[in-house]
């Protein structure tokens, strides 16, 4: 698979020739195993072997790359003892604890 460009705001991105910042952000978070990661990093900072082994079955190149699209979206950073979230991207990981609500909504749901 080719190198794609990291979806960023103001940039052309998947369904988006302007680059709205919720398509920008779709784009980046739709990759895949890039929530994983996100999630992942939700319990503080953690080194890159013992990322890979919480993300089940995850190749290290996949990792690399996703580490690297997310450093470079200002979501993760390097630290002193392995990879964490920035405030931007603990900002996204409130984003999302509405969205865990739903899925377990959703699961009642079906279950019902």
């Amino acid at each position: 698979m080719p190198d794609e460009p990291i979806p960023l705001p103001g940039l052309p991105v998947r369904g988006s020739e302007t680059g709205r910042p919720l398509m920008a952000a779709l784009d980046l978070l739709g990759r895949r195993w890039t929530l994983r990661v996100i999630w992942e990093l939700r319990q503080g900072q953690v080194g890159f072997r013992e990322l890979q082994r919480r993300c089940e079955r995850m190749s290290s190149s996949v990792l690399a790359t996703r580490l690297g699209e997310l450093t470079e979206a200002r979501i993760v950073e390097t630290g002193q003892d392995g990879y964490r979230l920035t405030p931007l991207g603990e900002q996204l990981l409130q984003a999302l604890h509405p969205l865990e609500k739903w899925g377990f909504t959703w699961q009642q749901a079906l279950r019902e």
